[in-house]
Order: C-alpha cells, then sequence, then structure tokens
C-alpha cells in the first residue's frame, strides 16, 4: 500500500488571531496534521492595479497529496481575504516517518 505524498500549503493572514483559528480548524477536521504560523512579516503585493504593503501572517500547513483539495477549499472558505493567497506543492523527498504521519491523514 502506497503511501499519498506528502503537500505543503502555503497561505499569508492578515493577523495571528485568524491564522490561528484557520489553522486549528483544518488541524481538528483531520484536513492538515500541522500548521506552522510564522511571526509577523511584511508584505509589499499587486492587487488590484495597485502596489500595497502591509504586515501580515504566514502559515504553511502539512497535509498530504490525497487531501489537498479538500484543504485547499476548506482553507478558502475560512480565510479571512477575499481572495487569499493559496499556493501549494508536493515534497515527494521526503523522511518516511513525515510520509507515514502525513498519510495517515483522512480528512
Amino acid at each position: 500500500m502506497s503511501v499519498p505524498v506528502p503537500v505543503l500549503i502555503w497561505s499569508p493572514f492578515p493577523d495571528a488571531d485568524s491564522a490561528k483559528a484557520v489553522s486549528r480548524a483544518l488541524v481538528e477536521a483531520g484536513l492538515a496534521a500541522c500548521a506552522n504560523i510564522l511571526p509577523a512579516m511584511e508584505s509589499v503585493y499587486a492587487w488590484q492595479g495597485a502596489v500595497h504593503e502591509g504586515a501580515e501572517v504566514g502559515v504553511l500547513f502539512k497535509t498530504n497529496a490525497d487531501l489537498r483539495e479538500s484543504c485547499i477549499e476548506r482553507l478558502r472558505g475560512l480565510h479571512p481575504y477575499e481572495e487569499p493567497a493559496i499556493l501549494g506543492w508536493e515534497c515527494p523527498l521526503s523522511l518516511p516517518a513525515t510520509m507515514a504521519w502525513l498519510g495517515a491523514l483522512k480528512g
């Protein structure tokens, strides 16, 4: 039986409280095994024809390829931004224990 490939999903949030609330919801739902909430960062971004700057909090979610789409859809639905930036990528070069941990998620 093969284990699904680990997946990382990145998304910035407007503040630590919303980042933590969404992170907890995804972990409690079994869609992510872990969410690493990074401290405040400064973002410079183009949005709706203008360049903006602001403080954000980044979150790196750990899940697997079988749950990627469900995790992203739930993240999008819970995210406080109208159009959140959500990026995901597979991590086939992972330690066996990490692959087993993330592969055990059932959503």
